[in-house]
């Protein structure tokens, strides 16, 4: 077989699409490709993320549901820093990859069950399963955190899909969404693996775009970290198929309020908020469930982490905009913590760099 889906922790095999967790223990699942990457396999005629349709062999060409998602712009911002797009993927950020590969994977098989789907999410997963959903016919539940931003809100109902706001933390939402019921199945695109897998498609795009010399630094933003580790793989998985010779270094960027990657990864002591108030209303998990493996990918890959004060973030926001690039606060986290590195000396302006834009701008309740 050309993959396998193990348990992160006990590695037993999962051979069901639908597991978002391992049978045996009940630890996250990872999916390990086994099929090299090799650049004469890619598509050229197809300018959205299947034109690596050849590796993600778990889905066939035929059951694809896409909205012409990936193949997103990279734009030279000044000498040697560039942006990754991400924000003009179909519902307006990058979670489009995971969608496309989760949904085009998955439903025939929710349809064969007469079930539907549920996800729990801080706005723009959400509005990207709604979306994909109704392409590919199906039904899905929505849950949100009850201080969702109010364009998120708006866009996950006008997918059609059903949404229930609950009060609490980001991991009650969670809880909700996985409750048991009766033809409900979960396709939580942080716990399912191959939600995660379809953002690896970012970094062979990346590697493309730069015509196979990858760039030195990525930076991103984190919460949940499914961006990180889906960028994590497909980087990894060009250099084990020898297509690069090695691996950028990856920028892990949260905001002071919400780091637990940054405190463990710092080896530091960390107290999740009581309420969180930052600008960057999309990275609010707390106490993610992937942090262990987040830590140790980031750490094996010799990557980076950085947090970013709210005058920070608000500041680097509004000067993207001003140059042209209106996007989340939650995406300025990353363009901010660059600025901060370079201003402290933790990177050289000749670094080849690229900053991950994630979401749009039109997202944010924010005013002038």
């Amino acid at each position: 077989m050309a993959y396998e889906i193990r348990c992160s922790v006990c590695n037993s095999l999962s051979s069901n699409l639908l597991d978002f967790k391992c049978s045996s223990c009940n630890s996250p699942l990872i999916v390990k490709q086994k099929r090299k990457f090799d650049v004469k396999q890619i598509g050229n005629d197809n300018h959205s993320l299947w034109r690596y349709a050849k590796f993600f062999p778990y889905i066939k060409e035929t059951e694809i549901t896409t909205l012409g998602e990936g193949w997103t712009p990279l734009v030279r911002f000044s000498d040697n820093v560039h942006f990754k797009l991400e924000s003009l993927n179909p519902t307006g950020s990058f979670k489009d990859r995971g969608s496309t590969v989760l949904i085009s994977a998955l439903h025939k098989l929710v349809k064969k069950a007469q079930c539907y789907i549920s996800e729990d999410s801080s706005g723009n997963a959400g509005a990207s399963i709604a979306a994909y959903a109704t392409n590919a016919g199906l039904k899905a539940k929505i849950y949100v955190s009850e201080n969702v931003a109010g364009p998120k809100f708006n866009q996950i109902q006008f997918y059609g899909a059903e949404v229930e706001k609950v009060q609490g933390s980001r991991s009650k939402v969670a809880k909700k969404a996985q409750r048991d019921e009766k033809g409900k199945v979960y396709v939580g695109h942080i716990l399912h693996p191959l939600f995660r897998d379809g953002i690896r498609s970012l970094a062979y795009e990346i590697a493309e775009q730069f015509k196979w010399h990858v760039p030195e630094r990525v930076y991103l933003p984190v919460s949940a970290g499914t961006l990180l580790l889906g960028v994590l793989d497909g980087f990894k998985h060009l250099v084990e198929s020898d297509v690069t010779e090695e691996m950028p270094k990856i920028v892990a960027c949260q905001t002071r309020q919400v780091s637990p990657l940054y405190h463990r990864f710092k080896g530091l002591r960390y107290v999740s908020p009581e309420k969180i108030t930052s600008f960057a209303d999309a990275l609010v998990s707390a106490n993610p469930p992937l942090l262990d493996i987040m830590v140790k990918d980031l750490k094996e890959t010799k990557g980076d982490a950085v947090i970013v004060e709210e005058n920070e973030i608000f500041d680097a926001f509004k000067e993207l905009a001003r140059k042209g690039f209106f996007v989340e606060p939650s995406s300025a986290v990353a363009y901010a913590a660059y600025e901060k590195q370079l201003q402290n000396r933790k990177v050289a302006k000749d670094k080849r760099t690229v900053i991950i834009l994630t979401g749009a701008g039109l997202k944010t309740s924010l005013k002038p």
